[in-house]
């Protein structure tokens, strides 16, 4: 970029170059206009323009007009005679786009609290292969209350302070991934909606301390906020985070689904005062976060750490997250739960599919098991040991409706987790420019001028508004089924058209654990449910990853 226009674009940042020009419009136009006493429409013209500009900047509901004024209403426009253009905007982009775009839509509506009621009935294909839908009761319930909860934690573990948690919560996303402005709009949020919001593993801010709403303080392998100088775990530091009043769950990461098995650096120059002041590390260094803990290497010592942390924390529930990989190494933590009689209080699970940050391209489309394999495994796992009761089962990767929830629900989790539909709350376009820190609304930059497009009061209800909007959906579907909890819906509930000419449910179409199967076949007295991962099993050991 030469020198001049990198002058002019610290003093005038070039996405506001359309009302800069209006404004040298409006000097040019009012010259020509005074000499020559002719086209004073232009003057009004330009005038129009930079007065526009002025209160694009000055409002605080629509972030890209407040970080591209002017221009910025062209997307708006485009918004606004949507219908005309759907062959522009939606057949034409190809099948992802539609999914994306809808999902979006429906976020936005329920963020800004207008009607997302919809005419001439549904939008998809009813026969096309995959199309799912939840059977309706002829005797529908009536529920008082959205404001579906479950208990985790102290069910056979020695948590003494179990928490009463939403069963639609902020997934993992960190400061400094997302905008100290993002952090305060969805702590807010969770505040104000009575839900969780996890940290992600760049650990607790001074932005997610100030709005007081619950947090899920999510422990990767850099342990940042309790590691040392040698980035190795410190307890000590962990103990002052932990027992803070506003840290509800603990939860030691393991993998995630944008990138698993893959660690990750932090360049230096974007290692900022306020993100080391976080994670604990130097200012202006490379923060890297290797790809396996250094705090134990056998299931068994992994049993012995979470033990550790729930009593370091007080006794709060303590807990881990992972993406599905080698399904023996799942088999292996199971081994070592039952050996050392240390159970978690909950697991997420993390699907593939999920993910909100920048990854490799390869990781982000070909490593990890879907979140529908993932969880199902562990579900069944430990419906088929008869220990299900003990840990409970959260899950997240693209959940966004509450369709997305009740499915999750009849595969077997208990409570679910959505990044990138509070991301849309807040105002995200998916200009997919979060790695490069020139996101056009604020929501992943630390950039504070383009941070500041991001208003925290606006987005904070917007989080707020989402997360209950989706809430009563989500309750008119239970009402829908005749039941009175989500958790009561069941792959029985859940229909999938697999051909043009055949349905089947979700406990017809996949495999699904009876309890103590899985003891049964360990003796030899019953078959294996999938007879494909006996081998694993049989090979898994408490006492190593590897078989």
């Amino acid at each position: 970029m030469p020198r001049w226009l990198v002058w002019l674009n610290e003093y005038v940042p070039i996405r506001y170059a359309a009302w800069f020009l209006a404004a040298v419009g409006l000097v040019a136009s009012g010259v020509h206009a005074w000499s020559t006493d002719t086209e004073w429409w232009l003057v009004v013209v330009f005038a129009t323009l930079v007065l526009m500009g002025f209160g694009d900047i000055s409002q605080s509901s629509r972030a890209v007009l407040r970080n591209y004024p002017v221009i910025g209403h062209l997307r708006y426009l485009l918004e606004f005679i949507r219908p005309e253009m759907r062959q522009y905007f939606i057949e034409s982009d190809g099948e992802a786009t539609p999914f994306s775009r809808q999902q979006r839509s429906l976020v936005y509506q329920r963020a800004k609290g207008e009607p997302d009621k919809r005419p001439f009935g549904t939008q998809k294909d009813v026969n096309a292969t995959g199309y799912e839908w939840i059977s309706h009761s002829l005797l529908p319930t009536h529920i008082h209350s959205q404001d579906f909860r479950i208990n985790i934690g102290a069910d056979g573990s020695s948590c003494t302070q179990p928490y009463s948690a939403s069963v639609f919560n902020v997934s993992a996303m960190s400061f400094g991934a997302l905008s100290a402005n993002a952090i305060l709009a969805l702590n807010g949020g969770a505040k104000k909606g009575g839900f969780a919001h996890d940290t992600g593993e760049g650990s607790i801010s001074r932005y997610h301390r100030q709005p007081g709403g619950d947090l899920i303080w999510e422990i990767g392998s850099g342990y940042f906020g309790c590691r040392d100088e040698q980035g190795q775990f410190d307890p000590v530091q962990f103990e002052a985070n932990a027992r803070s009043p506003q840290v509800k769950l603990i939860e030691l990461k393991l993998s995630q689904g944008a990138k698993p098995g893959h660690g990750g650096v932090l360049p230096g120059p974007k290692v900022t005062l306020e993100i080391a002041e976080a994670r604990g590390v130097p200012a202006g260094q490379d923060c890297i976060s290797p790809s396996s803990h250094s705090a134990f290497s056998t299931p068994i010592e992994m049993m012995q750490f979470i033990e550790r942390l729930r009593q370091l924390s007080g006794g709060k529930p303590v807990g881990f997250k992972f993406c599905m990989g080698h399904v023996w190494e799942w088999f292996a933590m199971v081994k070592a739960m039952r050996e050392t009689g240390i159970w978690p209080d909950f697991i997420v699970i993390d699907g593939a599919e999920g993910g909100t940050g920048a990854a490799p391209l390869e990781f982000t489309d070909h490593v990890g098991a879907p979140l529908q394999e993932g969880l199902l495994m562990v579900h069944n796992t430990l419906v088929g040991l008869n220990e299900r009761h003990r840990v409970k089962l959260g899950c997240a990767g693209k959940v966004i409706s509450a369709f997305d929830i009740a499915r999750m629900m009849a595969l077997g989790a208990d409570w679910c987790n959505s990044a990138r539909g509070f991301m849309f709350a807040l105002g995200c376009i998916q200009a997919q420019t979060c790695h490069t820190g020139h996101c056009p609304t604020g929501v992943t930059t630390q950039d504070p001028a383009r941070m500041r497009a991001l208003v925290v009061p606006d987005k904070t209800e917007r989080v707020y508004r989402f997360h209950h909007n989706t809430m009563f959906a989500l309750k008119e579907l239970v009402q829908a089924a005749g039941l009175t909890h989500p958790n009561q819906i069941t792959a029985d509930h859940i229909l999938r058209r697999v051909s043009g000419f055949e349905t089947r449910r979700l406990s017809n179409l996949l495999n699904y654990a009876k309890p103590g199967e899985l003891l049964l076949a360990e003796k030899g007295e019953g078959p294996w449910l999938q007879p494909a991962f006996e081998q694993y099993w049989l090979k898994a050991r408490a006492d190593s990853f590897t078989l």
